[in-house]
C-alpha cells in the first residue's frame, strides 16, 4: 500500500492541525522563488531602509535569558530522540558535540565555535571597524510587493549577534558586534543601493536574503565586500567572487537523494512521474532541470507542465495526471499553490502514491490544509523544528529568536541566516589580528562542509556546490514526522547542462 493510500482512513478523520505545531511562515525556497507567488505573514521590521539603521547595539536584551521552559515556537515537546545528523558532516552523525545550555553554551555551540581564538596582535581598524565595534550589515527584502518577505533573515542575524555579544563580552579582539539593517525592497535596484552604502559603512554583510539579489553582486565584488548570505538565488550572485551562501546552491545541480528515495521506496511510481511547477521566474527553469536530473537517475516523467500564476483552476492538470496514470507528483512553487494543487487532487479523488514538495511547503499555511495535505512528503536539508530537542544549535536559534523578537516565527531562511552569522563569527575569531576583508574572503573560500554544528546538512560554501545531503518528513495526523529515518542521505548531485 502506498504512503498516501495507507493514510486514507486518517485523512478522512483528520481534524484541525494541533495548535502550536512548528512550521515556517515563508512560502518560497531558494532559487524556486518568485516574489509574486509568495505568501508570508505581514509586518515589517521597524526602522529599516536602504540607508540602514543600527540594530542590536551591544546586544543587551530585556526579558532575561532565553532557554527557560520549552523551546520557543514548539508545542512544548522535547523533540525526537533520533539523530539529526548526516554522514559526511563533521562528527559521525552531524550532531553537535558541544555542551552547555541555550543560556551558557560551550563546545561547538559556543558563540565563537569553542575553538581557541587567534592572537589579536597586528589587528587594524578598517571599514566598519572601530576600537570597540565591528559593524555588520544585512540587506533583506522587508518592504515591497510582499511586506516582510525575508524579515526572518534579519531577525535571525540580529538574534545571533545578540547571542554572541551577551555570551562573549570580550568580542572579537575586544570589539563587540553591531548590526546595520538595509531593506532591499524586493528590488534589484534597492539591493544595489544597499550594497553601495554598505561598502563604506560595514565590514561585511551577513545573513542577507533578497529575491532579486543580482543588483548588489557587482558592487560587493568591486569593493571587496565579504557577503556571507543566507542563500544566493540568482546566477549573478552565485558568480560574485566575494559572495557566499550558508546554504550552497547551484541552479544546474540537483541532489540525487530525492530520486534515489523514490526509486528505492516507490519503484513503480517512479516510472509514472509528473513534474508540475509555476511557470514564472526560476520555478520554471528548476522544474525542467530537476525533472532532467531525476530522469538521468532512473525516473520516468510522463507529464511535465508549467502552471500560470494567474491560473486558479488546477482541475485540468489533475485530470491530465489521472488520464496518464501518474503515481508520483512533484510540485515546485509557493506553499499556497501547492495547497491549491493538493485540494484539487482531493476534490477529484486523485491520490498518487507520492506527493513530493521541497521545504517551501514547510509552512503553517500548508500544514493547516487538513485532509488534502495529509501524507505529503517534503525533502529538507535542516533539522525540523519539531526535532529541536535533538539539536542544541536549533534550540539556540529558536531561543534567541524569541528573545530579540517575541512571537517571531522560525523559518527556513532564518535557519541559514543564523548559520551565516555563526560562520562569520567563527572565521573572524580564527583570523584574530589578521582579520580584514580579503583575509575573511580567502578563509570562507576554504569552507566545504559547513553544518553550523548540526543545524543543517553539510553545505559546500566556499566551492559553491549544491549540498548533496537531504532527508524526508511527512505529514501524518497533521504533524510533520520523519520518514526514512532522521539521518541525511548523501548520494551526490546530478548536473544538467
Amino acid at each position: 500500500m502506498s504512503a498516501r493510500r495507507s493514510l486514507r482512513d486518517v485523512r478522512r478523520a483528520a481534524t484541525a492541525v494541533a495548535a502550536g505545531s512548528l512550521c515556517l511562515v515563508l512560502a518560497a525556497c531558494g532559487s524556486n522563488l518568485d516574489p509574486n507567488d509568495v505568501v508570508t505573514a505581514g509586518g515589517t521590521l521597524g526602522g529599516t531602509g536602504t540607508t540602514g539603521t543600527l540594530e542590536g547595539g551591544d546586544g543587551t536584551l530585556s526579558g532575561g535569558d532565553p532557554g527557560s521552559g520549552g523551546v520557543p515556537g514548539t508545542d512544548g515537546s522535547s523533540g525526537t530522540s533520533g539523530s539529526s545528523g548526516s554522514s559526511g558532516s563533521s562528527g559521525s552523525d552531524g550532531s553537535s558535540s558541544g555542551g552547555g545550555t541555550t543560556t551558557d553554551p560551550d563546545g561547538d555551540n559556543a558563540p565563537d565555535g569553542g575553538g581557541k581564538a587567534a592572537s589579536c596582535d597586528g589587528f587594524k581598524n578598517g571599514p566598519g571597524i572601530t576600537d570597540s565595534t565591528i559593524t555588520l550589515g544585512n540587506a533583506s527584502d522587508i518592504s515591497g510587493p510582499v511586506p516582510g518577505l525575508f524579515e526572518a533573515a534579519q531577525d535571525a542575524t540580529k538574534a545571533y549577534i545578540a547571542f554572541y555579544n551577551k555570551s562573549n563580552p570580550d568580542g572579537i579582539c575586544g570589539r563587540s558586534l553591531v548590526l546595520k539593517n538595509y531593506d532591499s525592497r524586493t528590488d534589484a535596484g534597492a539591493d544595489q543601493q544597499a550594497y553601495t552604502a554598505a561598502c563604506n559603512d560595514v565590514f561585511a554583510m551577513v545573513g542577507s536574503m533578497s529575491a532579486f539579489d543580482s543588483g548588489g553582486a557587482p558592487v560587493a565584488e568591486k569593493c571587496g565586500l565579504p557577503d556571507i548570505r543566507s542563500a544566493a538565488v540568482t546566477r549573478d550572485r552565485s558568480g560574485c567572487a566575494t559572495c557566499f551562501g550558508a546554504q550552497s546552491t547551484v541552479a544546474t545541480e540537483f541532489q540525487n537523494a530525492v530520486p534515489d528515495y523514490v526509486l528505492k521506496n516507490f519503484k513503480a511510481a517512479s516510472q509514472k512521474a509528473a513534474m508540475l511547477y509555476l511557470n514564472a521566474g526560476a520555478a520554471a527553469e528548476n522544474g525542467k532541470t530537476q525533472a532532467a536530473a531525476m530522469t538521468a537517475r532512473g525516473m520516468k516523467f510522463v507529464y511535465q507542465q508549467g502552471i500560470e500564476v494567474s491560473d486558479f483552476n488546477y482541475a485540468p492538470y489533475v485530470q491530465q495526471m489521472k488520464d496518464r496514470g501518474v503515481e508520483y507528483v512533484q510540485f515546485i512553487g509557493a506553499a499556497s499553490n501547492a495547497l491549491k494543487l493538493a485540494q484539487a487532487m482531493e476534490q477529484q479523488g486523485f491520490e498518487p502514491d507520492v506527493f513530493m514538495l521541497d521545504p517551501t511547503a514547510y509552512t503553517r499555511e500548508y500544514q493547516q490544509g487538513g485532509s488534502a495535505v495529509e501524507g505529503t512528503t517534503i525533502f529538507t536539508n535542516f533539522v525540523p523544528f519539531e526535532e529541536a530537542g535533538s539539536s542544541p544549535e536549533t534550540q539556540l536559534y529558536l531561543s534567541w529568536l524569541q528573545q530579540v523578537k517575541p512571537g517571531a516565527e522560525p523559518t527556513f531562511f532564518g535557519v541559514f541566516a543564523w548559520s551565516a552569522a555563526r560562520l562569520f563569527v567563527e572565521q573572524a575569531s580564527a583570523l584574530g589580528g589578521k582579520l580584514d576583508r580579503s583575509a575573511l574572503i580567502d578563509s570562507v573560500r576554504k569552507v566545504s562542509s559547513w553544518t553550523a554544528n548540526g543545524l543543517h546538512s553539510p553545505q559546500v560554501v566556499g566551492p559553491k556546490r549544491t549540498g548533496e545531503c537531504w532527508r524526508f518528513i511527512q505529514l501524518k495526523g497533521g504533524r510533520w514526522v520523519p520518514v526514512g529515518g532522521t539521518k541525511y542521505t548523501c548520494n551526490g548531485t546530478t548536473t544538467v547542462r
